[in-house]
């Protein structure tokens, strides 16, 4: 007993170094690959790891105990979602990964950001929160009928039990289900905030929305709580549609590949407005959504 908590507890550092030190490296990455799309030189690959790093030694100015709380909140929640995404062999709670656990507890960390930053009063802030808000209502329905087919023909919401299926009958998810595959890809678009889908942030219109009131090591918290849910909403498309992987190097492989894909289609188109996200995610993501599953109970069924 005593020797399976502690493997649970190295289990949860190994992934938390993981999740944060492969996630910030591909955001550097990533700035490096959007600079020279857009003809631009782009700051070196280790730069994200000196903008966290330097801002966490930095003083920050506090709006009050909403503003300060939340903001903890954000990390903690953030923090408590990725033990249950399993990363290949490294896998802190296998059997009880459940999706809902994962979204409740994502929406914990989601929650305590936006009570931070309405609480700075900053009218930018507030938009931002709204635009968020609202995008939500787009992205995830689409994104939840799909998985909801997923389990359905599954009969889990297990993410350890879903990769297990998927390796076992050596078909993943995206070729089962080619549609739910790429509903759930736009979905996740909207999810890690890229564009056409980055209305809340919108630097040259809101000066960032909800980060606008925050610097020195609260900005350092948030760029690291970011990082996180990036590899939470990464690491779940993988697991749900790419049958994670057999070992940690195969689902960083894969994580890799999605994430870069979804940086090249940001780094190439413009930003929607909020209300055409919100329509372009009612139309025909959640038309196809509804095709998917109908597809999956009277034509595929149940495993």
């Amino acid at each position: 007993m005593f020797m399976n908590i502690v493997i649970t507890i190295l289990s949860g550092i190994a992934l938390l170094v993981v999740a944060f030190i492969f996630t910030v490296t591909l955001e550097g990455i990533a700035r490096k690959i959007e600079a020279r799309i857009q003809r631009r030189y782009g700051p070196p690959f280790w730069q994200n790891f000196i903008d966290i790093f330097k801002s966490l030694t930095k003083y920050s100015i506090s709006h009050g105990f909403i503003f300060d709380f939340g903001i903890l909140m954000a990390l903690g929640g953030t923090i408590a979602t990725v033990f249950f995404i399993p990363a290949g062999s490294l896998a802190v709670f296998p059997g009880i990964d459940n999706v809902f656990v994962v979204i409740y507890l994502l929406a914990i960390g989601l929650l305590g950001m936006a009570m931070s930053a309405v609480g700075s009063g900053n009218p930018n802030a507030s938009i931002g929160i709204g635009r968020a808000l609202a995008q939500m209502l787009g992205y995830e329905l689409p994104f939840m009928i799909v998985i909801l087919g997923v389990f359905f023909h599954h009969g889990t919401s297990s993410l350890s039990d879903l990769v297990s299926i998927q390796i076992a009958q050596g078909a993943y998810n995206v070729w089962l289900m080619p549609i739910g595959g790429v509903v759930a890809f736009v979905s996740l678009i909207g999810m890690l905030g890229k564009k056409p889908f980055d209305t809340f942030i919108a630097p040259a219109e809101i000066a960032s929305g909800p980060l606008v009131e925050y610097s020195g090591k609260y900005l350092g918290m948030l760029m690291i709580q970011h990082a996180f849910a990036t590899f939470i909403e990464i690491g779940l498309f993988v697991n749900l549609f790419l049958g994670g992987g057999r070992t940690l190097w195969e689902f960083l492989l894969k994580f890799l590949i999605v994430y870069f894909s979804i940086v090249i289609i940001s780094a190439t188109i413009p930003r929607f407005r909020v209300e055409q996200a919100i329509k372009f995610y009612w139309k025909w993501p959640l038309i196809l959504s509804f095709v998917q599953v109908i597809i999956v109970v009277f034509v595929m069924g149940r495993r």
